[in-house]
C-alpha cells in the first residue's frame, strides 16, 4: 500500500513539474523564429547589412563608397539618394571612420571566410523619405532630412546601428561554428555596439534639446523612431527612447535610458525576419522595400523568402 501511495506521489510531483516548466519557457512565435541556417549564410547575410550602413556612413560624411576606399572589395548598384550631412568637422570625422571601420570589417570576411571579393552589394536606397517612413516621421512639417542637421543624423544613424548589433547577438555570435569565424564576428559586434553607443551618447547630451525647425524634444523623436522600429518587427519591445517609463528603467528605478536593455539590462535581440521587416519599412520581411528596395543578397535570404507564411 505505502508502495503504491510513493508512486502516486512521484507521478503528481512529475506532472507538476512537467506543467511548471512548460507554463514558464516561452513560446516563441512563428515570426519571431530564427530561420535555420549555416555559418556561412549567416555570415553571407551579415555582410549585406554592414555594407549597407558601411556606404552610408561614408556616402553622408564625405561623399565616398566603399570602391573608393578598397577597389574590388565590393561589386554592384551604386547606392541612390545619399548626399552629403550636415555635421560638424568632428562628428563628421567620427562618422567617416566608422565607415573605414566597416569597410576593413567587409575585408576581414573576406579574408576568414570562403567568401570572395567582390562581395555583392544590393542595391540600396538612402533617399531622406525612406528613413522618415521607416521611423513614422513622413508626416513632418516641413519633411524630416536626416541630412539636413546634426540632430537629425543622429537620430536615423542610432536605430539604423542598434537594429546591426541586435542581429549580431541574436543569430550571428551564438550560432558561429569554427573559432577564427567567432572571432571575427565577435569582434565586427563589438565594433557595431561602440558605434551604437556613440550615437547614443551623443543624443541623450543634448535629450531635452528641442530639435530645429520643429517643436519636438530629442526624447520624444528617440521614443517615436523606438515605437515605430517596434512595430514593424512585429517581436515586442527591443528598441527604446532616451526617456521611458521608470517600470522600464533599470531595475524600476530611473526613466533615463542611456543604454537600453530587457528586464534584465541585456541587450534585445532581433531574428533576420525582425531586421528585415525593418530595413525594408514594410513590416513584412518577405517584401523588399526602404533601405533595401530590392532585398539583400545571399542564401539566408533566400530561405527567408520561402516560408511566406512565417513572414
Amino acid at each position: 500500500m505505502a508502495s503504491r501511495s510513493c508512486l502516486y506521489v512521484v507521478l503528481l510531483l512529475l506532472a507538476f513539474q512537467s506543467t511548471v516548466i512548460k507554463a514558464t519557457v516561452p513560446v516563441v512565435p512563428p515570426q519571431c523564429r530564427p530561420v535555420p541556417a549555416g555559418t556561412l549564410a549567416r555570415i553571407e547575410f551579415l555582410a549585406n547589412l554592414v555594407i549597407g550602413v558601411a556606404e552610408f556612413f561614408l556616402r553622408s560624411s564625405n561623399g565616398t563608397g566603399i570602391e573608393d576606399i578598397a577597389p574590388g572589395l565590393v561589386q554592384g548598384p551604386v547606392p541612390i539618394g545619399a548626399t552629403l550631412a550636415t555635421l560638424d568637422n568632428a562628428t563628421r570625422a567620427a562618422v567617416r571612420q566608422f565607415g573605414l571601420a566597416l569597410v576593413g570589417n567587409l575585408r576581414a570576411i573576406v579574408n576568414v571566410t570562403s567568401l570572395r571579393a567582390p562581395l555583392p552589394r544590393p542595391q540600396l536606397n538612402f533617399t531622406a523619405g525612406v528613413f522618415a517612413n521607416i521611423l513614422n516621421l513622413s508626416a513632418l512639417t516641413p519633411p524630416f532630412n536626416v541630412y539636413g542637421g546634426q540632430t537629425q543624423f543622429f537620430l536615423v544613424a542610432e536605430p539604423l546601428t542598434s537594429s546591426l548589433i541586435q542581429y549580431y547577438l541574436a543569430q550571428v555570435i551564438p550560432s558561429i561554428a569554427g573559432i577564427p569565424q567567432q572571432q571575427l564576428v565577435t569582434g565586427i559586434g563589438l565594433n557595431a555596439a561602440a558605434q551604437h553607443g556613440y550615437f547614443r551618447t551623443r543624443l541623450n547630451a543634448i535629450v531635452n534639446i528641442t530639435v530645429p525647425p520643429y517643436t519636438i524634444t530629442v526624447a520624444s523623436f528617440t521614443n517615436t523612431t523606438a515605437t515605430a522600429v517596434n512595430l514593424l518587427g512585429l517581436c515586442g519591445v527591443k528598441n527604446e527612447g532616451l526617456i521611458v517609463p521608470l517600470p522600464l528603467g533599470a531595475e524600476n528605478r530611473t526613466t533615463t535610458n542611456v543604454i537600453p536593455g530587457d528586464v534584465n539590462s541585456l541587450s534585445p535581440r532581433r531574428t533576420e525576419r525582425e531586421t528585415l521587416r525593418i530595413l525594408h519599412g514594410t513590416g513584412n520581411a518577405t517584401r523588399p522595400g526602404g533601405i533595401f528596395p530590392s532585398g539583400p543578397n545571399g542564401t539566408l535570404y533566400r530561405l527567408v523568402i520561402v516560408p511566406l507564411r512565417l513572414s
